[in-house]
C-alpha cells in the first residue's frame, strides 16, 4: 500500500472514548479506579491499545461472571 503508516501505540482519552462508546468522564473514573492503564506524558494521558484491549476483556470477564 502506498499509505503504510505503522499502527499506533497510544491514543488520547477522547479518541479511545470515541472508539469504544464511552464517555471521557467515564474513562478518567476508570483510570482513576485503576481499571484502565494509562501512562502520563507530561500534563497528558495517554492510553495504549494493549491497556485498551485489557479494559475490554475484563468487561467482558465481568459480564460473564454476573
Amino acid at each position: 500500500m502506498l499509505n503504510d503508516k505503522p499502527a499506533r501505540k497510544a491514543y488520547s482519552v477522547a479518541e479511545v472514548a470515541m472508539q469504544i462508546g464511552l464517555s471521557r468522564s467515564t474513562l478518567y473514573t476508570e483510570m482513576a479506579a485503576g481499571r484502565l492503564s494509562y501512562v502520563k506524558v507530561g500534563a497528558r494521558r495517554l492510553i495504549t491499545g494493549a491497556a485498551v484491549d485489557a479494559y475490554l476483556r475484563g468487561l467482558d470477564h465481568h459480564a460473564e461472571a454476573s
